[in-house]
């Protein structure tokens, strides 16, 4: 089962095989380094409610987590309108790997609605 994600992201993440990002939908995101990966942070905006189902980047999938007050792994992260992902909101997603300050890293979001988003996400501190 993790080949299917791994092939959706690689696939995504040629040149070329992504359309343009759907109207209504967009994502001012970057990445921070963590212990062991990275912590994406920003704000996903979506004209409609809608539910965010899945994130890779070229290194894997990453963990959507409810914080609240606890951090626990979770299947969806709700959208209605906007979310904002860091550190101190009730959403976080984490990505695993090696991360170097200033680089770029192709982001594929999947919302349940069957829209993809690709987004370009810099390594900040």
């Amino acid at each position: 089962m993790r080949w299917k994600g791994a092939a959706l992201a690689a696939l995504l993440l040629l040149p070329g095989a992504a359309a343009q990002n759907p109207p209504g939908l967009s994502a001012d995101l970057k990445l921070t380094p963590s212990y062991g990966g990275a912590l994406l942070t920003g704000r996903i905006k979506a004209s409609k409610a809608d539910e965010l189902m899945g994130v890779w980047s070229s290194l894997g999938r990453a963990r959507l987590m409810k914080c609240a007050p606890r951090c626990e792994v979770v299947r969806s992260v709700p959208i209605s309108g906007s979310v904002i992902l860091s550190g101190n909101s009730g959403y976080r997603v984490v990505l695993g790997g090696n991360f170097k300050v200033g680089q770029k890293v192709s982001v594929v979001l999947r919302l349940r609605q069957g829209v993809v988003l690709n987004v370009m996400a810099t390594v900040s501190r």
